[in-house]
């Protein structure tokens, strides 16, 4: 929207002035020639000063229907930044925030022909009261204040809102000055922040025009003078005078027609013709931490925060380091103009991570700002007050005790929390609904109504709470509140994944703020410990193993030896699946789940007896126990047999898939996932005893199992639908196995090392993201062996060995098996195969200690192709390709058996047995219906047609 109103008006910035309505650029009083488009992108920037304005956004306006691509754009960009000379050294004025667009960043002044003056006016009138002094320049509000100054045109009656704070008189103010040649100077500001009597009104109203008024109704007097012709009157602070200056206000409008009323207030008048205009914190900075300086500068929150540092300590040049700092700052003061630039004072003393630490304490509230502010706007506390202080009691209560909500809540969360105490439900709702009008409190969210408090605000009512002695009741109540609330989440199986975590996830914080306070000095530790037992599904869905952990043991600390046997169960369960499933550290889960298994079996609770024997059984996989992971899976299908849970069954299969999967029985694990699959149309509930997604999860799986049996199309293709539908689940554990179970091996089995590495790469930055270790480590050993195969095995060697030894005991778990294979085959490829026959060695061993079966085939042949390059063991390599095909036959892993086979042949070619190895070869792959373009098949295509020949 053009920020300009008057013809001659002009944009003037550094030595430039820009005429938008006669296409002029003036330098130094000169004309500047620009290109049409340059000056059709300098023109459309400088309307919307300081805002990031999209690429696309700016191509459609420029070139409207004409189909143009960015380079255009960015042609025309560097040909304006020439002409302006924007080196991006000295003058800065269209800077690129990279992956958004452009931003005019240039301090601006607007030149506009001088205002009229005022006419004198006869009868009893003192000289005209001028309007507050303007700010030099208003930062992130040039866009609000043309709506508003244009709105007057059309509107009489316009209030602006919003709370203390975000800086309403100033933009009143603006727009007051801005408007003053249209009304002749006939504009006035009248400000009731310091009247206590309203009966006064009309006589403040009478000062500020000027007018010495004796009669006892000023009221026909101010009238008569507001018909003599245009003028704006600008009331200022009006929430504490609403009911008398209303129907004032009203009388004014109807009866001179050539007034206009522009006012400020924290809540509307409700009166009629009035047009409410909202007005919103500054933008701030997204919370990301890759943010660059440019970035945070194209907010206004951040611009506003700087130019105050520049103002309050002289000359300043915001850093990278601290960048992010001002971002956090701003997000923290939600944008709230006045809080920014109190802040922003303290800069000078403390640095900006000083300021960013002190805002915990309630001492922020207290900085001062300009000395010449009105005293309401010199701190922080002095702004809160004045609308606290205008509360009635059941307001202010309210207000107080929704200070104990961390973030956003549900209102009926507020009320069942607010109310008591002499407070109704219906009261405490309808209090809410007043403060939500004065701008108190928030609306938050689109898709279902939910409420929050402005940082600044809550810190404020919190201390208020505190101030009474009322913290540990209201506590009390909101603590019960979610121990209540997450009691009904458990239950809840049949809401899908996205939409379970859009409401129950979102309270993620309250839960946080209401154990802090439980097991604090002053809280109630059963209510804790009843809390926490409630909330382990939360944390579960989310995958915050980790502090699902420490909860865990806080209140199994709280709880004691002697305390309530369920909850114990409960609790020990979340600890042992938090320890399994977070950070792998089995040794500590397997105790913990053994005796949530005995308590399950004493207090003949089939849930936690089904969820111990899962932990139990899982644990014994990743300690790579098979064989006592397969005993554990039928303990857990004989259990599951008689569930009235049809999911009960659905996992039983599952777990003995996977076993048979790792004891390499892939036609077996075949069936049972089959089973599964087949079932997933009738699951209409979440399993309760599983934390992953269960249809996921199942495809994962069978494409690892289609693979191996040497279905490589239906695998890959699975693989990739699976890839899609986590990333579209969006739960953190699920999506890591479907990259790390599936994607990741099948596309470097593949020999698809592109694939392999964005998937790899996907993966890592998903596990940093979401804290979660295990699958991090296992994502760095991948993209190290993806790494050498693609370039140099030698040089690859020692990054994938660093990454193996960098995951220390994990490495023994099975997912990291293929990995250490292939550091086996670097080995030998760099010339140290005696390095990599002892590591496979090893490596053997103990998968035939643990029953570890599924890889063996490939561990064999690996071990088969070191023995070929060693002059003492070539004569045995044969024996070990043999032994591995014969074994792979057997799993039914026909995708081993290819790659074996084509080992074999390439050894006895060279032994004149060229007929033997195409015989075998053409036997082998024959039967491949799937596969034609994975890297093992065009192998075997391209020898067999090298033997054919």
């Amino acid at each position: 929207m053009p920020i300009l109103n008057n013809e001659n008006s002009a944009i003037s910035f550094g030595p430039f002035r820009l005429f938008p309505k006669s296409r002029l650029l003036q330098k130094d009083g000169a004309p500047l020639h620009v290109g049409g488009r340059a000056l059709d992108i300098l023109i459309f920037l400088a309307e919307r000063p300081g805002e990031v304005v999209d690429k696309r956004e700016l191509v459609k306006r420029i070139w409207a229907d004409v189909n143009v691509d960015e380079g255009s754009l960015r042609f025309h960009v560097a040909a304006l930044r020439k002409a302006l000379g924007d080196t991006g050294k000295s003058a800065r004025y269209v800077v690129n925030v990279p992956g958004r667009g452009y931003c005019f960043v240039a301090s601006l002044a607007h030149v506009a022909p001088p205002a009229a003056q005022p006419a004198p006016i006869s009868g009893e009138i003192a000289p005209l009261r001028s309007l507050p002094i303007q700010l030099a320049k208003m930062v992130g509000r040039e866009e609000v204040i043309e709506k508003i100054s244009n709105g007057l045109s059309l509107y009489r009656f316009m209030t602006v809102v919003g709370p203390g704070g975000i800086g309403k008189t100033a933009v009143a103010v603006t727009v007051g000055h801005r408007r003053s040649a249209d009304f002749g100077g006939r504009v006035f500001f009248v400000d009731f922040g310091p009247l206590r009597d309203s009966s006064h009104i009309a006589t403040s109203i009478a000062s500020a025009l000027g007018l010495t008024i004796s009669a006892e109704d000023p009221t026909p007097a101010l009238l008569t003078f507001l018909k003599t012709g245009p003028a704006l009157l600008i009331f200022d602070s009006c929430e504490h005078v609403l009911d008398a200056l209303a129907p004032l206000v009203e009388r004014f409008v109807r009866d001179a027609p050539q007034l206009r009323v522009l006012a400020t207030s924290r809540e509307s008048f409700r009166s009629e013709g009035e047009r409410i205009f909202r007005l919103f914190p500054l933008d701030c900075p997204p919370e990301r931490e890759d943010l660059s300086v440019e970035e945070v500068l194209g907010y206004p929150a951040a611009q506003l925060f700087v130019e105050r540092i520049a103002q309050s300590s002289g000359p300043f040049q915001l850093s990278a380091e601290e960048a992010p700092l001002v971002a956090s700052i701003c997000r923290r003061l939600d944008g709230i103009a006045l809080a920014i630039e109190l802040a922003a004072g303290r800069v000078n003393a403390y640095g900006i991570a000083g300021t960013a630490s002190l805002l915990d304490s309630r001492f922020s509230l207290q900085w001062r700002g300009r000395r010449t502010a009105v005293p309401r706007h010199q701190t922080l506390a002095a702004a809160l007050d004045w609308s606290y202080d205008l509360l009635p009691p059941a307001e202010s209560a309210t207000l107080r005790r929704l200070s104990v909500f961390a973030g956003p809540f549900a209102p009926d969360a507020a009320a069942t929390v607010a109310a008591g105490e002499g407070l109704s439900v219906s009261e405490t709702l309808e209090a809410i609904d007043s403060l939500v009008t004065k701008s108190l409190i928030s609306p938050s969210g689109s898709r279902t109504l939910r409420y929050r408090l402005l940082d600044t605000t809550r810190s404020y009512a919190h201390g208020k709470l505190n101030e009474l002695g009322e913290t540990r009741q209201v506590a009390r109540r909101h603590a019960e509140h979610f121990r209540d609330f997450f009691a009904r989440a458990e239950t809840d199986t049949s809401t899908p994944q996205p939409e379970w975590l859009s409401i129950y996830g979102a309270e993620l914080d309250n839960v946080r703020t209401a154990l802090n306070w439980a097991f604090g000095p002053d809280g109630d530790a059963a209510l804790g410990i009843a809390l926490t037992a409630v909330a382990v599904t939360l944390w579960i869905r989310l995958s915050l193993f980790a502090e699902c952990r420490e909860r865990a043991k806080t209140a199994l600390a709280a709880l004691g030896d002697t305390g309530n046997d369920r909850l114990r169960m409960q609790l020990l369960s979340a600890l042992g699946w938090s320890l399994m499933y977070g950070e792998g550290r089995a040794r500590e889960a397997r105790p913990i789940l053994e005796t949530t298994l005995e308590l399950a079996d004493r207090l003949d609770d089939k849930d936690f007896r089904l969820r111990a024997l899962w932990g139990l059984c899982i644990d014994q996989f990743n300690n790579g126990q098979f064989g006592k992971a397969r005993a554990l899976a039928d303990r857990f299908a004989n259990a599951a047999a008689n569930s009235p849970d049809k999911t009960d069954p659905m996992l039983s299969d599952r777990l003995m898939a996977v076993a048979l999967h790792y004891l390499g029985d892939q036609n077996g694990a075949r069936v049972r996932i089959d089973r599964v699959n087949a079932s997933l149309h009738v699951l209409t509930e979440k399993p309760k005893i599983f934390p992953l997604d269960l249809r996921i999860s199942t495809q994962y799986f069978r494409a690892r199992i289609l693979w191996l049996q040497g279905l490589a199309d239906q695998a890959q293709a699975l693989a990739a639908r699976n890839i899609d539908e986590g990333r579209a689940n969006d739960h953190a554990l699920t999506f890591c196995s479907v990259l790390g179970q599936a994607a990741c091996p099948i596309a470097f089995w593949a020999g698809d090392f592109d694939a392999a590495e964005r998937h790899g790469t996907e993966l890592l930055e998903h596990t940093e993201r979401h804290a979660i270790r295990l699958w991090g480590l296992w994502a760095r050993a991948f993209n190290a062996a993806v790494a050498a195969k693609r370039g140099s095995a030698a040089a690859g060697l020692p990054l994938l060995r660093e990454e193996l030894n960098r995951a220390g005991d994990a490495r023994f778990l099975p997912r990291f098996l293929p990995l250490l294979g292939e550091l086996a085959a670097c080995f030998g490829e760099a010339d140290q195969v005696d390095r990599g026959l002892e590591m496979i060695g090893d490596v053997l061993a103990r998968c035939n200690d643990r029953q570890e079966l599924w890889y063996l085939p490939e561990l064999i042949r690996i071990k088969g192709e070191l023995m070929l390059r060693s002059a003492r063991h070539a004569g045995d390599a044969e024996a070990r390709f043999r032994e591995a095909m014969e074994m792979a036959a057997q799993q039914g892993a026909r995708f081993w058996e290819l790659r074996c086979a084509t080992s074999l042949a390439r050894s006895i070619i060279g032994a004149g047995r060229s007929a033997d190895a195409l015989a075998m070869l053409e036997k082998v792959s024959g039967p491949f219906t799937e596969g034609a373009d994975i890297a093992d098949m065009r192998a075997a295509r391209d020898l067999i047609a090298q033997l054919r020949t």
